[in-house]
């Protein structure tokens, strides 16, 4: 029995204050309950609530309507219910003696001697507050039970009023310790260090190996071609022409003036047999004719040069005829490329943010874009030193491949998937974003 009530007069109030925590409109109003009519229940001096919100605040005192936290008593209440917020999680009945961290000066001037904090929990068990009550008299063990019941009521009102709790808090009741948590942690932990293989995604093509590589023989404009792309030719079969107008008329010119060489040397040779001065002049319209016949024979060459015929057979590989009918080249410049069907190699592009170790001999996968049910397998051949740009401008090495087993078609695109090492998985979850914050931070 508490001292001032009969054992059921306790229990209705005990009732009747939970009722009307439950039925407070704001937290002000829960407050003012919690502060001031609690004395119904226990007897007390002083109340204050002390609520976690923002910084950590006394939201209600007893015996006054508002509070101002620039007030002296408030002023050095705050640090201490902050204290006691943190260092007890259960009622517990305190003084100016057992009050640490020298919280106890100055308790005369503003608390009687004896002071019992309940702590306030929320629905989950994480810490909202507390409530602090104050007289000259130390509190019974009955009456601290009474009030443990009556905190429990307080703090299920009191998270009604509360916005929905912070991943933050969540994730710390969470990790509270306990069995389940540690079973949690323990099964992270060892799924971080489970190892797998490095793996990297490249976009990837068939390409011809050991290709015969078609070039412009000399300056010109292409005419025409006799190709389709991807076309089988045999060898000695016409590939493309060469526009002849500019030639022509080129030998034209030579054609007129080694005719032109040629009469003077025939009138200088006629002349020589009679007058010893002209034998001079001979020899020199002799060396212009041969000369201009050297230029004529070349222009001649040239005019059997613009039709480039296939040296090899082979798969005619390039783009499209549109593309080259009209387009001015320059000797040596490469217009397609003789590939044998049967000799193909995978070229995969390892992006340099992609870059992971590879040898000679491993493995790769290559998944067409045209087929998501085929994959064929290969074997490195060699990686490229130096990183180019490819045609989505990303600088990439180059990695080519010999297939195993099966050929796929010349020219086909996928995705290849490049193999490195094995390690734990945590490395291959952060790798990146290391490799990131390393960049930004420059460590």
């Amino acid at each position: 029995m508490i001292e001032h009530a009969p054992a059921n007069q306790a229990l209705l109030t005990l009732v009747q204050l939970s009722r009307r925590a439950r039925e407070a409109a704001s937290v002000a109003e829960l407050g003012f309950v919690m502060v001031n009519e609690t004395l119904n229940l226990v007897p007390y001096r002083q109340a204050a609530l002390w609520t976690e919100a923002g910084l950590g605040s006394v939201a209600a005192v007893s015996g006054l309507p508002l509070t101002d936290p620039n007030a002296p008593y408030l002023q050095w209440l705050a640090p201490l219910c902050r204290k006691l917020a943190k260092l007890y999680s259960v009622a517990t009945p305190l003084d100016a003696g057992s009050v640490p961290d020298g919280l106890g000066e100055d308790w005369a001037d503003w608390l009687p001697q004896h002071v019992l904090w309940l702590p306030l929990h929320s629905t989950s068990g994480l810490r909202e507050g507390g409530l602090l009550l104050a007289r000259e008299t130390r509190f019974s063990e009955h009456e601290q039970a009474v009030l443990g019941e009556l905190i429990h009521a307080y703090g299920h009102a009191f998270a009604a009023f509360q916005p929905r709790e912070r991943l933050g808090a969540r994730l710390k009741a969470a990790l509270r310790p306990g069995k389940l948590q540690r079973r949690i942690l323990a099964g992270i932990a060892l799924a971080c260090l489970i190892p797998v293989r490095l793996t990297v995604l490249a976009p990837a093509e068939v390409m011809p190996r050991q290709p015969f590589l078609v070039r412009a023989p000399l300056d010109g404009v292409i005419d025409r071609f006799y190709v389709e792309p991807n076309q089988a030719v045999a060898a000695g079969a016409p590939l493309f022409n060469l526009d002849t107008a500019a030639l022509q008329t080129r030998r034209a010119v030579a054609q007129r003036a080694y005719d032109t060489a040629e009469e003077e040397y025939r009138q200088a040779a006629q002349l020589a047999v009679t007058d010893d001065n002209e034998r001079v002049k001979m020899a020199l319209a002799q060396g212009e004719l041969e000369q201009k016949s050297l230029e004529l024979q070349y222009m001649s060459e040239q005019l059997e040069r613009v039709q480039v015929k296939a040296e090899r057979a082979g798969v005619a590989v390039f783009g499209d005829v549109n593309d080259w009918q009209g387009k001015t080249v320059s000797i040596g410049e490469k217009v397609l490329l003789l590939a044998d069907p049967a000799k193909v190699e995978l070229v995969a592009h390892m992006p340099v943010a992609e870059q992971i170790e590879l040898a000679p001999g491993d493995t790769i996968t290559l998944y067409p874009n045209a087929s998501p049910t085929v994959s064929f397998d290969a074997r490195i051949i060699g990686v490229s030193y130096g990183a180019e740009e490819t045609e989505q401008g990303v600088l990439a090495y180059r990695v080519r491949a010999a297939f195993v087993q099966d050929t796929p078609r010349l020219g086909l695109r996928g995705t290849a998937r490049l193999s490195g090492s094995w390690v734990p998985f945590i490395y291959y979850a952060l790798r990146r974003p290391i490799a990131t914050l390393r960049q930004w931070l420059g460590w």
